[in-house]
This record gives structure tokens, C-alpha cells and sequence, in this order.
């Protein structure tokens, strides 16, 4: 073999294994990866009950109610759609009707089962997701544009 036939059967070797390797970053990257949706993209999308997601909105008024065993029931909202969430366990102190909440979970026929549930963190925040979920649905009564930062707050 010719000199210049062994440096290019190095380069292409080490181009697969990078190719390879990426590959691998990637499809391990894919099981982490949490989307985000509103009520309304989330009706509009319909991601498959595996996939694991996020959803923002305001927890709909008289919707939250505790069946029991430690489970909550609440409706999640961006004033244009509504998304019921299932959630186990303790919730945020700052949790309660009215209120921007981000759920994280999966979607299981129709119900949103949620892992974990984010509450804001005083009364002029509200996370910059749901804040931009309802601008898009033009229902935005607070003040300026971004949210979180026009009132000089910060997660």
C-alpha cells in the first residue's frame, strides 16, 4: 500500500469512529430531552404517551381537587386551551389556583401524568414559557414583554 492510500484509510477510519461516537452523544441526549408546550400546542401536537414533556399555563380556577392517597388533580391553562394533570406527591408551597405552574411528565390518555410541578416564586413572577404561551393566544394582561424580566425577576 501506497503511503498516500494508508493516510486516507487513517482519515476515513477516524472520520467513522467521530461519526460513531456522535451518533452515540446523541441518541443518549434523545432520552433527556424535555419539550416544552402550552395547552394549546400540546392539543395541536399530540406527542406519543413515551415522550417526555413539559407544559406551562396557569392552574385553572376550581379545578384543583385531592382525591386522596397523596393525588392531586388540577387543570392546567393558557386561557385559549386546557390540559387535566394527575400528579402524586407533595406540591410547591407557592402551588394554588390562578397561579403560572410548569408540569413535567408524560401524556397518557388525555390526562397529563406529571413527575414534578413548578410553581413561580413570588407574585410578580411567572415563568417566561407560559408568559410567551399566553402572548401567542393574545390573552397577556401583564406588563411589558418578557415577563420575568421586566419586573426584574429571575428564576
Amino acid at each position: 500500500m501506497k503511503r498516500k492510500h494508508k493516510r486516507l484509510t487513517f482519515v476515513f477510519i477516524a472520520l467513522l469512529l467521530l461519526g460513531s461516537a456522535a451518533a452515540l452523544v446523541l441518541t443518549a441526549f434523545e432520552d433527556n430531552i424535555v419539550f416544552f408546550y402550552s395547552p394549546t400546542e400540546l392539543a395541536e401536537k399530540s406527542p406519543g404517551p413515551n415522550q417526555r414533556l413539559r407544559i406551562g399555563g396557569l392552574v385553572e380556577d376550581g379545578s384543583v381537587a385531592k382525591p386522596g392517597d397523596g393525588v392531586v388533580t388540577f387543570k392546567i391553562t393558557d386561557t385559549a386551551s386546557t390540559v387535566p394533570v394527575r400528579y402524586k406527591g407533595i406540591l410547591p408551597d407557592l402551588f394554588r389556583e390562578g397561579q403560572g405552574v410548569v408540569a413535567e411528565g408524560r401524556m397518557r390518555d388525555g390526562v397529563f401524568q406529571a413527575d414534578e410541578v413548578l410553581a413561580k416564586h413570588d407574585e410578580n413572577y411567572m415563568p417566561p414559557e407560559v408568559a410567551e404561551a399566553i402572548k401567542k393566544t393574545g390573552q397577556w394582561k401583564g406588563q411589558g414583554d418578557a415577563p420575568g424580566a421586566a419586573q426584574g425577576k429571575s428564576e
